[in-house]
């Protein structure tokens, strides 16, 4: 099994934290009840696509379970697991970045997009309603109806806040070979 570095650790509880925080007190109430456009999921993609995907499921799912604990209705496990599951699926393609190389160009934004889009469809279009039917047995119009408006409000806020930390990320980092003797 790999073991987590120092760095993974401490980006895990940072992004969970903040996750929390962006989701609890910075979240948007939408027309469409109990379904908020939320800012974290920038972030959640941010740092998946640094540090890959384990951290990416672990501070969706500790992130998500946070915020629906502290709301005092108790954790509304589909939707954790959704969170935890468009983590993962951003950090699956964390290598194809190239953040850690200073990279982030037109092609790294188009990927680093088309990754959180599809990631966003599969957790609010297919695994949140699904699993709203299944656990808790909620209609199945209600729940297809919030994961279209919290996947569509996700994907733009994603796009706009995932990308543009992953541009400063990439420029406050060293390119490769930028010593290198020319």
């Amino acid at each position: 099994m790999k073991q987590f570095s120092v760095k993974t650790i401490v980006a895990i509880g940072i992004g969970a934290a903040l996750f929390f925080v962006l989701g609890r007190f910075v979240a948007i109430p939408s027309p469409v009840p109990n379904t908020n456009i939320s800012i974290q999921y920038g972030l959640l993609a941010f740092i998946a696509a640094i540090f890959g995907p384990l951290a990416g499921v672990l501070i969706g799912l500790i992130g998500h379970a946070l915020i629906d604990f502290s709301y005092g209705w108790g954790i509304w496990w589909s939707w954790v697991v959704a969170s935890a599951i468009f983590g993962g699926f951003v950090g699956i393609w964390f290598k194809k970045l190239s953040l850690y190389d200073g990279v982030f160009g037109k092609k790294q934004i188009i990927l680093f997009n088309l990754y959180q889009i599809i990631g966003h469809i599969i957790a609010w279009g297919i695994v949140a309603p699904l699993l709203d039917i299944l656990i808790y047995a909620e209609p199945a119009n209600k729940v297809f109806t919030q994961g279209l408006v919290a996947g569509a409000a996700n994907i733009v806020t994603t796009a706009v806040i995932g990308s543009i930390l992953c541009i400063a990320y990439a420029a406050a980092k060293p390119k490769r070979d930028s010593l290198a003797k020319e």
